[in-house]
C-alpha cells in the first residue's frame, strides 16, 4: 500500500500555474502540471466521495494489480474533444479525461490495463476515453499479452452523442477480434449498463465486487416505466444476480482489494497469448503421490451423492483450485488446476446437485469453459459421473437439444490433451457428450465403481423386459453396470485404481505435452448458439 500512499502525495501538490515573477509556466512546468493534474482525476472531493463508497480510485486499483513500479501509463495528457454544452471550458478538461490505461506485470508477466475513473465525469465513455482503450487493446493483440478491463463507468458520454457511442463499437470490434488470440478479463468495480454491458459480456471472463457493482441493460426507473416492475439496483443487475441466476458473472468478490489480489491468483493460470503453452510453475506436490482417500469417496450405494470437489481437490497440485462460476449451474464444476505445475482446466459433473445431470445452464457453462481452455492451449481433464440430461417439459421447451450440443460440440471440437476418467454413472448420450473417447479423448480411465449403460438398470429392464423378469435387474447389473462393458471394446483405456488417479494424470499429460492435431480447414464452424 507504499504506492497508494505515494500516488495520493503526488496528487495533493500544488498545481503549477505560474512561474516566480508572473513569467507564463515553462514547458517542463506545464508538462509537471498536466501529470499532477492527471494524478489527481476529478479533484480530492470526488475520491474522498469514491472511498467513503468503499471503492478505491481508478490509480489505487492499478497500482494495487500489478507489481510495483511495473506500470507504464499511456495518453496521461489525452483529453476529450467535445465543445458542445460547455464541454470546452478549461473546468470540464481533465488530462487523460477518464480512463487510466497502460501496460504493467502481474508476477512478472506482461498485462495491459484500463481503468475508468468515476471522479472524471463519472467515467463515462467519450471518443477520447475509448480511444485510449482501443490502443492498448491493439498493442496487447499485437504482442500477444492478456487486457484487463477494471470497468468503474456510467455509461455513454451524453454530451457527446453519437461519437461516444461509436466508441463503443469500435471497443466492441477489438473484444471480438481479440476473442481467442489474448485473454480478456473484466472486472465490474462500479456501475456498467447500457450498451457498456456487452464489452465485458465479449470477454473471456467477468468478475464482480459485491454491493458496489451492478451490470444492467435498463435501470430500474426504466424498468419501471415499461413494465411497471419494482426492482432495486442490486436485485436487477447486482452481483448476486450475475453469478448465481443470470450467469453472465464468473465470480464475486468481497470488495475491491479481494477483487483485485484474487485477480492477481487467477491471472497466474492463464497463458499470456494462444501462441503460448499453458503455464509450468514450479511444484513441490509430487507427481507421483497417491490419494487414498478417493479410494472410498464413492459411496456404495449408487443412488448416494457425494462431493466432487473432494475428488478435484485430492488430485490437484497443493489442493489448489480456482472454481469457475461456482454460484451458477452447480450440476457441473469448472475451474482450473494445476497438475505437476502446469495449468489444466478441469470439468466434472456434481453428484450433490441434481445428481450430476446435464441441464440446459450447466451445458453452456460447461461449453464456453472447454471452448477458452481449447483456445488457450489448456489440457482437459473430465471427471463423469452423469446420469443423463434432465428431463421435462422446461427442458425441452427451454432447447436442451440446442444447448446441449454446445457441450458435445466444445469437447469434439477441442484438440488439446483431454483426459477423461469415468467414476461412476456414464448413462446415455451424457456419456458420448463428457469428452468420451469417441470425441478424440487421448486418455479414458474408468474407477471400479464405473457404470457405461445406455441407462440405469431399472429403467432398462422395465423397457427390455415389461416388468416379467423379477430377477431381471441383478443380470443387467452384472452386465452392464460395470465398467467391462466400455473397456473390453476399448472405450476406456484402463481401469484404475481410485487413489492412482493423480499419478496417471499427471504421467499422460508429460506425453501428451507434444501432441499436435488439427481440424478441417474451414473459415469458422457454426456451432448451435
Amino acid at each position: 500500500m507504499a504506492a497508494l500512499r505515494v500516488l495520493r502525495r503526488a496528487a495533493g501538490a500544488p498545481l503549477c500555474r505560474a512561474a516566480s515573477g508572473g513569467r507564463p509556466p515553462s514547458v517542463p512546468e506545464r508538462i509537471e502540471e498536466k501529470r499532477r493534474a492527471a494524478l489527481l482525476g476529478g479533484g480530492q472531493g470526488r475520491i474522498d466521495a469514491q472511498h467513503k463508497r468503499g471503492k478505491l480510485t481508478a490509480r489505487e486499483r492499478i497500482l494495487l494489480l500489478l507489481d510495483p513500479d511495473s506500470f507504464d501509463e499511456y495518453d496521461m495528457f489525452v483529453e476529450h474533444r467535445c465543445s458542445d454544452f460547455g464541454m470546452d471550458s478549461s473546468k470540464n478538461k481533465y488530462p487523460g479525461d477518464s480512463v487510466v490505461t497502460g501496460r504493467g506485470r502481474i508476477n512478472g508477466r506482461l498485462a495491459y490495463v484500463f481503468s475508468q475513473d468515476f471522479t472524471v465525469f463519472g467515467g463515462s465513455l467519450s471518443g477520447a476515453h475509448a480511444q485510449k482503450i482501443c490502443k492498448v487493446m491493439d498493442q496487447a493483440a499485437m504482442v500477444g499479452a492478456p487486457v484487463i478491463g477494471l470497468n468503474d463507468s456510467g455509461g455513454a458520454r451524453i454530451q457527446e452523442g453519437v461519437e461516444s457511442l461509436a466508441g463503443y463499437a469500435d471497443i466492441f470490434l477489438r473484444n471480438v477480434l481479440c476473442s481467442g488470440v489474448v485473454p480478456q478479463i473484466s472486472l465490474i468495480m462500479g456501475p456498467c449498463a447500457g450498451g457498456a454491458v456487452y464489452s465485458p459480456a465479449l470477454t473471456d471472463f467477468t468478475f464482480m465486487v459485491k454491493d458496489t457493482s451492478y451490470l444492467f441493460i435498463t435501470g430500474p426507473d426504466v424498468v419501471k416505466s415499461v413494465t411497471n416492475e419494482d426492482v432495486t439496483q442490486e436485485q436487477l443487475g447486482g452481483a448476486k444476480t450475475h453469478t448465481a441466476v443470470s450467469g453472465v458473472a464468473h465470480r464475486a468478490f468481497e470488495n475491491d482489494i479481494d477483487a483485485l489480489l484474487n485477480l492477481r491468483e487467477f491471472f497466474n493460470y492463464l497463458p499470456l497469448s494462444n501462441r503460448d503453452p499453458a503455464p509450468v510453475c514450479e511444484c513441490h506436490d509430487p507427481s507421483d503421490r497417491l490419494a487414498p482417500e478417493l479410494d472410498t469417496v464413492v459411496p456404495i450405494e449408487s443412488t448416494k451423492a457425494y462431493d466432487m470437489l473432494d475428488i478435484i481437490h485430492s488430485i490437484a497440485d497443493e489442493r489448489e483450485f480456482f472454481e469457475i462460476m461456482p454460484a451458477y449451474a452447480r450440476n457441473i464444476v469448472v475451474g482450473f488446476a494445476r497438475m505437476n505445475g502446469r495449468t489444466v482446466g478441469i470439468v466434472g459433473n456434481q453428484p450433490k446437485v441434481a445428481s450430476g445431470c446435464l441441464d440446459i445452464n450447466s451445458s453452456v457453462k460447461g461449453a464456453r469453459f472447454v471452448r477458452f481452455c481449447d483456445a488457450f492451449n489448456i489440457p482437459l481433464i473430465t471427471f463423469v459421473d452423469v446420469p443423463g440430461f434432465l428431463p421435462g417439459t422446461a427442458q425441452e421447451y427451454g432447447g436442451i437439444i440446442r444447448h446441449g450440443a454446445k457441450l458435445l460440440f466444445a469437447f469434439a471440437e477441442a484438440t488439446v490433451p483431454k483426459i477423461t476418467i469415468i467414476t461412476r454413472k456414464a448413462y446415455g448420450g451424457a456419456y458420448d457428450v463428457m469428452s468420451s473417447k469417441h470425441l478424440r479423448g487421448d486418455a479414458n480411465y474408468a474407477w471400479p465403481t464405473a457404470e457405461v449403460a445406455v441407462m440405469g438398470a431399472k429403467g432398462a429392464v422395465q423397457i427390455i423386459f415389461r416388468g416379467k423378469e423379477a430377477d431381471a435387474e441383478a443380470e443387467y447389473v452384472d452386465k452392464f453396470a460395470n465398467p467391462f462393458p466400455a473397456a473390453m471394446r476399448g472405450f476406456v483405456d484402463d481401469i484404475i485404481q481410485p487413489s492412482t488417479t493423480r499419478m496417471r494424470i499427471c504421467h499422460d499429460l508429460d506425453v501428451l505435452a507434444s501432441k499436435t492435431q488439427s481440424n478441417p480447414w474451414k473459415k469458422h464452424a457454426n456451432i448451435p448458439l
